[in-house]
């Protein structure tokens, strides 16, 4: 359970699944359920060296299939697949770059401050990929009261939910960097939420050793 302060002894563990090829090319990938390259599902196989010793409570992962690949091959098979966890939907900006969404527009165009226009899919607001993430952190606050929490996701949508983590606007999220296989992990010092690290990826750093 909490403690007195409030504070609870788990941390959240965040990952975003390895790289695509829209992750490597910079398509926006948001509903599109694209596989692995070989070089992310290599990096994923390498985390299980970092995490084979790790309990969690208790795994979420989003229910595309790079996010789930990216966790089984982690060694953390024995996950919950949440929907809430998926990608921010692009709508008419799924599979477009930046510099194309750019010169679309005739101005240059941030996913966090300009939002998205309806296409094939509806798109989402900003305030909505926000909701989901609250909900997230809702659903998985009670198993930190045990332990350390896993969310398997994606770029923006885990950027927003750390912004919302932190009791910040959304907007926040702009300000990190989350890069394809990276691991980060939410925690707090006393009552304060913190950021504990971001955008690591210990397997590389292994292999520089």
């Amino acid at each position: 359970m909490a403690k007195p302060d409030g504070v609870v002894p788990g941390n959240i563990y965040l990952f975003r699944h390895g790289e695509t090829e829209w992750s490597l090319s910079g398509q926006h990938t948001g509903t599109t359920d694209l596989p692995l390259l070989p070089e992310g599902e290599e990096a994923a196989r390498e985390l299980r060296d970092v995490l084979h010793r790790h309990h969690f409570e208790r795994v979420l992962v989003s229910p595309l299939q790079r996010a789930r690949r990216t966790a089984e091959l982690a060694g953390l098979g024995d996950f919950e697949v949440e929907p809430l966890l998926r990608e921010w939907d692009y709508g008419a900006y799924e599979g477009v770059t930046t510099k194309e969404i750019s010169a679309r527009i005739g101005h240059p165009w941030e996913v966090f401050v300009d939002g998205v226009v309806g296409g094939d899919t509806p798109g989402e607001t900003i305030d909505e990929v926000a909701h989901r993430g609250q909900q997230v952190l809702d659903k998985v606050w009670p198993d930190l009261s045990n332990g350390d929490v896993a969310l398997f996701g994606h770029g923006h949508a885990l950027r927003v939910l750390t912004a919302v983590y932190l009791r910040l606007g959304p907007r926040f999220g702009s300000q990190l960097v989350l890069d394809a296989g990276s691991m980060s992990v939410l925690t707090h010092h006393r009552t304060t939420r913190c950021i504990g690290m971001f955008n690591l990826s210990p397997w590389r750093l292994m292999k520089d050793a």
